[in-house]
């Protein structure tokens, strides 16, 4: 139990990065999916931009309170940490983007589909989800290392 509990102590950090980073890929996933089914499955790159940017501002303040724990929220700290944050995250983005055009598009992923526990996961979804795990690394290094790293303010 002490072994247990001296891990989790260690690695508290990264553990609740990856709890809110799934909530984060799920808040992602859903608005996805949804947007696609109002926006139509060609306009998937449209239905990526809406989801990115709910899943930015929910990643954003799950960050900053949760997993870095900066709590500071005057105009100071703000004005540094939040062009940061969007910056890197438009990174990944655009990483996703250019990932979801080539397998959708390029490597007609559009093509596929799957049934998984009675719900059909659909080639564009399926992308999605396998660049997600790329974008979730790459955000929590920017994150860690560049928007909510230890500074004076």
């Amino acid at each position: 139990m002490k072994m247990i509990k001296k891990l989790i102590t260690e690695y508290r950090e990264q553990i609740v990065y990856i709890f809110f980073g799934v909530l984060t890929t799920a808040v992602n996933l859903v608005v996805f999916h949804l947007f696609e089914r109002v926006l139509g499955e060609n306009r998937y790159l449209v239905s990526n931009i809406i989801a990115w940017l709910c899943s930015v501002a929910f990643a954003y303040v799950t960050n900053k309170i949760w997993v870095f724990k900066s709590k500071g929220w005057n105009k100071k700290i703000l004005l540094k940490e939040i062009p940061a944050f969007v910056s890197a995250r438009v990174f990944s983005f655009v990483i996703e983007e250019l990932g979801l055009y080539l397998l959708v598009d390029c490597l007609s992923m559009k093509a596929f589909s799957i049934n998984v526990f009675g719900f059909e996961v659909y080639g564009s979804m399926i992308a999605k989800v396998v660049l997600a795990v790329v974008v979730v690394i790459l955000n929590y290094v920017f994150s860690k290392f560049i928007v909510f790293g230890k500074r004076e303010v």
